[in-house]
């Protein structure tokens, strides 16, 4: 029998979203090297993100190599940001959290994902954390036609008519307060954050969407358990 329907973010909740930068940036310096003979991308670029870069990182570190950021050059490195094999795995807490939720028999969970981003980055990104090993289904938006990103309520109504878990069943684990609560809200849904240091929106704060905060997964069995 399912009681829950818990429904899982990706990017600053399962694992921290600047380990993939790091690996796509490494991805990027290694086609350099290989195609331009144009070592270092990847240091420069990890630095220009330390300091707060961001959206012109490729532009600005490309001039500081001394290689004309064209278009068509721009174009082919996010391709490759994007579609690389990321190095990424799932934090131990939320492995941890994962399993206790799966093996607890007040629970008794059905797990789903729902995950913004470009889609071949998102699908990479699943894969290598292995999620459907948990989740079924999981919902990339961009997959889902224009303007179906969040905070948009369709991703979250798909997964709970998959599961046929009433709304106050449901529960969405996630970290943005910007857009990841509004839509399960709406909906009736019960709301965590995960609050992640390290994490690129740990800074912003919460509102009323917003049932519990956690900085990590270590307490969601607590939490649900409370709930149920």
């Amino acid at each position: 029998m399912i009681r829950w329907c818990i429904t899982l973010d990706v990017d600053d909740t399962l694992y921290l979203e600047r380990d993939y930068v790091r690996s796509g940036f490494a991805a990027v310096g290694a086609w350099l090297a290989d195609n331009r003979g144009a070592p270092g991308f990847s240091e420069r670029a990890w630095g220009a993100f330390e300091r707060g870069v961001r959206g012109n990182t490729f532009n600005l570190v490309l001039d500081e190599m001394s290689i004309e950021p064209t278009s068509e050059l721009i174009r082919q490195l996010i391709g490759v940001y994007r579609r690389h094999a990321p190095d990424i795995a799932l934090l131990p807490d939320a492995r941890a959290c994962l399993d206790a939720l799966q093996a607890d028999d007040l629970i008794e969970p059905a797990f789903t994902a729902i995950t913004d981003g470009p889609a071949s980055s998102q699908r990479a990104k699943l894969k290598a954390l292995d999620v459907a090993r948990w989740a079924d289904p999981i919902m990339v938006t961009a997959e889902l036609g224009e303007g179906m990103s969040k905070p948009h309520p369709e991703a979250y109504r798909r997964v709970q008519a998959a599961t046929g878990v009433p709304p106050e069943r449901c529960v969405y684990l996630a970290d943005n307060p910007h857009k990841d609560f509004i839509a399960p809200r709406d909906l009736g849904w019960r709301t965590l954050r995960i609050r992640r240091p390290g994490g690129l929106h740990v800074d912003a704060p919460g509102g009323d969407d917003i049932d519990r905060e956690l900085p990590d997964m270590s307490r969601v069995v607590e939490v649900l358990r409370g709930w149920s």
